[in-house]
Parts: C-alpha cells; structure tokens; sequence
C-alpha cells in the first residue's frame, strides 16, 4: 500500500485506547491521524490530557504526543479527517450504541472495541480466524442506516479468548456442554496495581455482566447469517463463573468439554495446533503465524511465561486431559488488551481493509 489510511481513535485517553495507539505505531497500513476523547480533554495535546496515565510499559510513539484531542461528540469534524474509526469510548451502552451509529452514518467505518453493538443483529462480532463470514452480514446493515461505506463491526469480550478458540477448532467433534472459570487480569478493568491497590494479595469472585458475556458470546460466534442477521448458535450450552485476580495481563480459563462424538486426545491436539483461518491465509500484519498453541508441560500455559506469545495475539492451551465427568479439561491462556481488546480489533480492520469493506474515503463532500 503507498499510501496508509488514516486512522481515528474515539476514546484514545483510555487505556484500550493507549493499547491501540502502541500497537499501531509503526502499522504498515494505518496510521493513528486524530485521536478524540471526552470534552474535558478536548483542546490539550494528547501528552498533556494522558498525563501520567500513560499505562502502557512501551513509551508513548513520538507522532501522536503533539496532535490535539478533540471532542469525540463533534461527530462530523472528527470523521471529516479519517478513513474509520477504532472505538474505545468510555459511555453508557446507549450511548456508544448511538455514538457508533452516527459515526457510521458520515459513511466512516467503526470497529469497536465495546460491548454496545455486541448482540444488535446485523452487527458482526467477529474473532478473525473463526467467522469472517460474519462480516457480510454488514450489506444488511448498511442498508438500515441508509449507508455505501459506513458500518459498525465489533469484537467479542476478552474472556472469552482464552477458551472459544479451542471449541471453535473442536467443532467437528460436537461440544455440546462446556463449564469454564476464567481469572482475569485487572487491566481488564482499565486498572494497574498503582490505582486498584486493594486488588494486590487479593481475589475478586465477580465481575459486572461478565459471567452472561463469557456464556452467550462464543455462541453468537458460532452462529451463522440468516437473513440477514446474525442467528447464535444453540450448542455447546455454557456455564462460567469469572474471577478477578492479582494479574497485571492475560486471562486464564479453567474448562471442562462434553463432546458428542468422542475425540482422543491426539486429535483435538492436533486440531488445535493446525486451527488457522483467513487472518493466516491472507497473511495479515498482525495475525499471528500460529493461532493456538499447546503445551505438553504441566505447570503451562502460565501468565508470566505465555501471555506474550505471538505479541500477545496468540492463544496458549495446556493441561489437556480426560475427566472423570466431563469428556475433557483443558487451561487456556489470552492476552486480555491484545488479543482481547486493541489487537483483535486490529486485527479485524485489517480481516475489513483485506476483504474491500474499509478503504480510503474520498474527498468529495459527504
């Protein structure tokens, strides 16, 4: 590509939003041209309205510590200068829901990073390398907001990353049954030990609408467009509890499988560590070059050895084994604000921008 679209951040103070602008710095196809965020920090330069709340543990890229935030409700002058939108906006779900849309009706594609737009019918909620094919439902959708370019794509929730993955690769075998326990990062929150002190030493056994989010959104996932909308799928039924735990990054899940057809253990292996999708076939700049990978140690996947690989967007299972219940039991292991966040959304973008759905916007007046 000569030239890189022109990318805005809706939310960038954030730190989904900082996660975005780290890892597209250097992007070979986009470059962050306009951050926005709320009124209050509209009209400082982006170093000055973050502050110390830089929360990244990579410096803050050099070409956006000048641009000048502006006010994310200023719709029309924000998408005025960009080619899309990556939304991280910090806003009750009505108000990202109509944010978004309006976003999209200036003919600016969005991909979000929100839970807003997650169960709206004709909104794709897409984990690349397991149902691109979602993406077409986006025709049906712009046709009700009255747009040609304009839309709105999501991205799933951060936990489910860690386990749907697998079931995905798993497919042929029927899981009809899944119980799963996820322990979650607390920059899941947007937090880092400095401003959540109380969560050192400590275990927080809920999280607000997690625990609907980790048992409805692999099925959505695994549904299939049906004229067109998104229809779930019915199977596997899924029950989870989520915990919040003294982790900087990375989610793990604690999963036990009841299958229909009965797999060995070396066939959902071997499943797992050849599952790759579009995002591989297509090469994609950030996908990574192994999707999933297993771990015959014991004591893995662990956070602090695993959770970067693939930069982060990679998927990481071990502990596979029979159960005396369930058929089988396995422990995954995803970054949370890479894969689970600003990097899947990155990486749907560029599944967009691949496919034709995100493109340069033309001068001419909308």
């Amino acid at each position: 590509m000569n030239e890189k679209l022109r990318v805005g951040i809706l939310g960038a103070t954030g730190m989904v939003g900082q996660r975005f602008i780290s890892l597209l710095e250097n992007h070979p196809w986009f470059e962050v041209t306009t951050v926005a965020a709320s009124p209050r920090s509209a009209g400082k330069t982006y170093e000055e309205a973050v502050g110390g709340r830089w929360k990244m543990t990579t410096p803050m890229p050099e070409a956006v510590k000048k641009l000048v935030v502006m006010n994310v409700n200023e719709v029309e002058k924000v998408a005025a200068g960009v080619d899309f939108v990556f939304s991280a906006v910090d806003m009750t779900k009505d108000e990202i829901r109509a944010i978004e849309e309006e976003y999209a009706k200036t003919e600016t594609p969005v991909v979000s990073n929100n839970s807003a737009h997650r169960w709206t019918p004709d909104v794709p909620m897409v984990i690349p390398e397991i149902n691109p094919e979602h993406f077409k439902v986006i025709e049906f959708q712009k046709k009700r907001l009255g747009t040609t370019r304009g839309f709105v794509a999501v991205k799933p929730n951060c936990s489910i990353q860690s386990y749907a993955p697998a079931l995905a690769a798993w497919k042929e075998f029927e899981p009809y049954e899944v119980v799963a326990t996820t322990y979650q990062a607390i920059s899941g929150a947007g937090k880092t030990f400095k401003d959540w002190p109380e969560m050192v030493e400590n275990i927080i056994p809920y999280i607000g609408g997690e625990e609907e989010k980790s048992e409805q959104e692999p099925l959505r996932i695994l549904g299939e467009l049906k004229d067109g909308v998104i229809v779930k799928a019915q199977e596997p039924v899924i029950t989870c509890q989520c915990i919040r735990v003294p982790v900087l990054n990375g989610h793990t899940a604690a999963v036990f499988v009841k299958f229909r057809k009965k797999p060995t253990k070396e066939q959902l292996i071997e499943k797992l560590v050849n599952f790759s999708g579009l995002p591989q076939e297509l090469h994609l700049p950030s996908a990574p070059k192994q999707f999933i990978q297993y771990m015959e140690e014991d004591n893995r996947p662990q956070v602090k050895a695993d959770v970067d690989y693939e930069k982060g967007m990679g998927v990481s299972i071990g502990r596979l084994r029979e159960d005396t219940v369930y058929d089988y039991k396995f422990v995954g292991l995803s970054h949370n604000t890479v894969r689970g966040a600003a990097g899947g959304a990155v990486l749907c973008a560029e599944c967009l921008k691949a496919l034709g759905y995100i493109d340069r916007k033309s001068n001419t007046p909308l």
